[in-house]
């Protein structure tokens, strides 16, 4: 197998990561498949954040509590949270429990909300993120992946999200989002997920700010 690709009991071949069901659906169904919808863009955004210092698979087994507790990342909805959401989402114990990210959530939900009003689109700002072709690796194997956890295009992006008033938006972190929001097709070579998330770039539109 090619470096980093793993063949699951199913036959598929897989990046490396996705080593539980859980993690192998989420690889298969969602990660870098290009996306404009604002709702899981916004998700994906929080829930990265929340990440920050744990496991993602901590985050996706919990990510229909994260859902249920956060009005389903319902942008308008979460901008409307109060101090009083706070209290009783830190008791919460279906989700990790860190006031500070809390209320970063409610935070950028307002600030979700400017660039919607902006831009059009939560969608149609990110993308103008998407790094030249040019940019990326030929041939993108488990060691070339390992040096990929931030990169100037991310930079740029957490720098613009950070001077709009969001938090945990750090580079690494806005990566992990491009990553899963098929802005960067980071599936290694040989994945079967790598050829799908390829075709589905070829047909997708990109949003353009109004």
């Amino acid at each position: 197998m090619s470096d980093g690709i793993v063949r699951g009991s199913d036959g598929i071949a897989r990046c490396f990561w996705a080593s539980s069901e859980s993690y192998a659906a989420y690889h298969d169904d969602e990660w870098g498949q290009p996306t404009r919808d604002d709702r899981w863009i916004f998700e994906k955004l929080c829930l990265e954040g929340f990440q920050s210092g744990l496991s993602w698979l901590t985050i996706l087994n919990k990510r229909e509590n994260f859902r249920a507790a956060f009005a389903n990342f319902e942008v308008e909805r979460v901008a409307r949270f109060t101090s009083r959401s706070v209290d009783k989402l830190v008791k919460d114990t279906g989700i990790v429990r860190h006031r500070g990210k809390i209320e970063s959530t409610i935070n950028n939900a307002k600030r979700a909300r400017e660039l919607q009003r902006e831009f059009g689109s939560l969608a149609a700002f990110v993308w103008q993120f998407e790094p030249p072709a040019n940019s990326r690796p030929k041939k993108l194997t488990r060691s070339t992946l390992n040096k990929l956890s931030k990169t100037p295009e991310s930079a740029v992006l957490s720098k613009e999200l950070k001077r709009r008033g969001w938090s945990f938006v750090g580079p690494t972190t806005t990566y992990a989002f491009m990553q899963a929001a098929g802005i960067v097709n980071d599936h290694l070579h040989g994945c079967a997920a790598q050829t799908r998330c390829s075709a589905a770039r070829k047909k997708f539109k990109v949003p353009k700010p109004v």
